[in-house]
């Protein structure tokens, strides 16, 4: 796999570039690969693997990985929903995912877990599930690539965008700026057309959508106006 970039240190106010990661949760699994192809203007796929234990859902796991990275382009961009993510995570990177999520509830050894994903050429990120606080996670933060705040309970596909999230998101925002970090900051959960310009003003950069994009008749065309929705805000 090639070698992916890492955070370094930037200048205050540093932003982003927008990304959008469409959900495959909300795809046709019987047809992933033209469900892949159905989304070429999206920066990545988004692969929710979950395993009926840390979350009360089972989906896609390795093989479904492996087949995704021969059938598509677009880097793959893994949220592991499971138990013992320092144990399964790593195989992941190696499976073809360009961006491996775990969540840190779950992780033994985060910081071991990150720097192992990165000597793979992964990007490392956290997930926190809507009631864990970012705070005393602060000295990780240089450790990852990326920070993923749910905005829904994580578990299942098409539910409510949390609002009680927006003020989580916006002091995680502030600790990475406070480092100096371009270090991405993900939502996931509810994200849409009226509700991904308030997670932008909040501070996210990295939007993934589910139902908002497959349920749409044009996917494509969904994630353009998605990405225009969160670019206006940072032309605001």
């Amino acid at each position: 796999m090639a070698e992916q970039t890492h955070p370094a240190p930037q200048p205050d106010g540093h932003r982003n570039p927008v990304q959008i990661s469409p959900s495959i949760l909300s795809a046709d699994f019987a047809n992933l690969a033209a469900e892949a192809e159905a989304v070429r203007g999206a920066d990545w796929l988004h692969v929710d693997v979950m395993d009926n234990h840390f979350v009360p859902n089972l989906t896609l796991g390795l093989p479904v990985v492996e087949s995704l990275r021969k059938a598509t382009a677009t880097p793959l961009d893994c949220h592991l929903m499971i138990e013992d993510p320092d144990r399964w995570a790593p195989q992941y990177a190696e499976a073809g995912a360009s961006s491996v999520t775990f969540h840190v509830e779950a992780a033994a050894a985060p910081v071991r877990l990150a720097r192992e994903l990165r000597a793979q050429g992964a990007r490392a990120s956290m997930a926190l599930r809507p009631a864990t606080p970012i705070e005393p996670y602060e000295d990780l933060l240089p450790e990852l690539d990326m920070v993923l705040i749910m905005t829904v309970e994580p578990g299942f596909g098409g539910q409510a965008f949390l609002d009680v999230m927006l003020p989580k998101i916006r002091r995680t925002r502030r600790l990475i700026e406070r480092h100096g970090l371009q270090l991405w900051l993900q939502v996931d959960g509810g994200v849409s057309a009226t509700t991904i310009e308030r997670c932008a003003e909040a501070g996210a950069d990295v939007f993934v959508a589910g139902s908002a994009v497959y349920g749409a008749d044009d996917p494509s065309a969904a994630v353009a106006a998605l990405r225009e929705r969160a670019e206006s805000v940072r032309r605001a």
